[in-house]
């Protein structure tokens, strides 16, 4: 029997209903969004889960406080689908351009982060990237990454598993090319933060001292639920300023 698709937080759910209004023009860019008691009443839900819902659009960029005026509509909302994920790339631009280095392109076997987060089996072959991304002119962050098993990808999300073995996919983030076939696929995402330090081998890879400070985010990519695609970013003290957004 076919595994079910696991239910969506009620807030996730109504984040998604108010964020599909806007991009069908139920709420057009620019208008102001109805009070909060007459939105509640409007899509049938309590003010709190609404009020935490708003707080997650205005994080992403689709909504913002005026005061006087209440919550707008952005004028250039984000692309549906991209609110609360992002290449490294894309959210080191701010600062520059950024080149991505690569240090290795191969196929790995598990590793007990893999097994972990990917779900992945003994003896599965899993494609691994391991890069360098430089910005304003230094070495900002260590990238890792890894996507699931060939046979995963073509179930959960196929044009992932494509692009991946396409010529010239290397030249970025293995996460850039997930973003850029998924338009159409449920994309969501967890990460997270720890301290520590970049030892030997990450400080000559960044060009730093190995006792360095960093900070090192996991990151986890589910399509539809399945996880595609588990990372490593190590940034070094330092380096350009990288904006993380967590989802549950």
């Amino acid at each position: 029997m076919a595994a079910s698709r696991p239910r969506r937080r009620p807030v996730v759910a109504l984040y998604e209903r108010i964020a599909d209004a806007v991009h069908d023009g139920t709420y057009p860019p620019g208008s102001t969004l109805p009070s909060e008691p007459r939105l509640a009443a409007e899509l049938g839900v309590s003010r709190p889960a609404l009020r935490e819902a708003l707080l997650l659009l205005q994080e992403d960029g689709l909504v913002t406080v005026r005061r006087g005026v209440g919550r707008t509509v952005s004028p250039s909302p984000p692309r549906r689908g991209y609110e609360r994920l992002r290449p490294l790339e894309e959210l080191l631009a701010g600062g520059g351009t950024v080149a991505v280095r690569a240090l290795l392109r191969a196929v790995e076997e598990p590793t007990d982060f893999t097994t972990q987060h990917l779900h992945a089996p003994a003896g599965a072959e899993l494609a691994f990237w391991e890069s360098v991304l430089t910005a304003q002119g230094a070495a900002a962050v260590l990238s890792q990454e890894w996507a699931a098993p060939a046979e995963v990808l073509r179930a959960a999300h196929p044009a992932f598993a494509e692009a991946l073995g396409s010529p010239g996919a290397g030249a970025g983030s293995m996460l850039a090319v997930l973003a850029g076939t998924a338009r159409e696929v449920d994309l969501t995402a967890h990460s997270q933060v720890s301290a520590t330090l970049l030892g030997r081998r990450r400080g000559r890879q960044l060009d730093r001292a190995p006792d360095t400070p960093a900070v090192l985010v996991t990151q986890v990519v589910r399509a539809g639920g399945t996880p595609v695609l588990a990372a490593k970013h190590m940034l070094p003290t330092g380096a350009p300023a990288l904006p993380v957004l967590q989802s549950g």
